[in-house]
């Protein structure tokens, strides 16, 4: 069963990102994310850097069958763009966020959850959601672990 840990707020800084700007159907994203994880490691490679925290998809709407995700890695500074290679960054801010562990098929219920707690506590959401991704498709889905970013004012 997927369980989510406490939900907090938090003040975070801007993280440069290195990252892909796509548009995708829901079913296909799997693939989608791994291809474009491994040309931005390989680049990454090249350029000899390194990630400064785990990986991460954005959701820049929730159009299932035309989602426009960021692909990306966030890292040490503003790196070089290369092909559909951006530099960004993840903006700094209040942000609700939560631990979730367990199939990413399941996390709707989570999100919904965030949502309430971010009414109940008067808040209000804006911008873009984040996923970033501690671990992958070579744990078992139940231990799959992805803390959810929500910016808020």
């Amino acid at each position: 069963m997927p369980r989510v840990s406490n939900i907090e707020l938090l003040q975070k800084s801007e993280q440069p990102t290195l990252s892909i700007r796509t548009r995708a159907k829901v079913e296909d994203l799997p693939t989608l994310i791994g291809e474009g994880y491994g040309r931005m490691a390989d680049y990454l490679k090249e350029l000899g850097e390194l990630l400064s925290d785990v990986p991460y998809v954005a959701y820049h709407n929730m159009d299932m069958q035309n989602l426009d995700v960021e692909i990306g890695f966030p890292v040490s500074k503003v790196l070089p763009e290369k092909g559909e290679m951006r530099s960004g960054s993840i903006p700094g801010g209040r942000v609700v966020f939560c631990m979730y562990r367990g199939p990413y098929r399941e996390m709707a219920a989570t999100y919904e959850e965030m949502a309430d707690w971010i009414a109940k506590n008067g808040l209000k959401p804006v911008g873009t959601a984040y996923e970033h991704y501690y671990n992958g498709p070579e744990y078992p889905e139940s231990e799959l672990l992805t803390m959810i970013v929500m910016p808020v004012l």
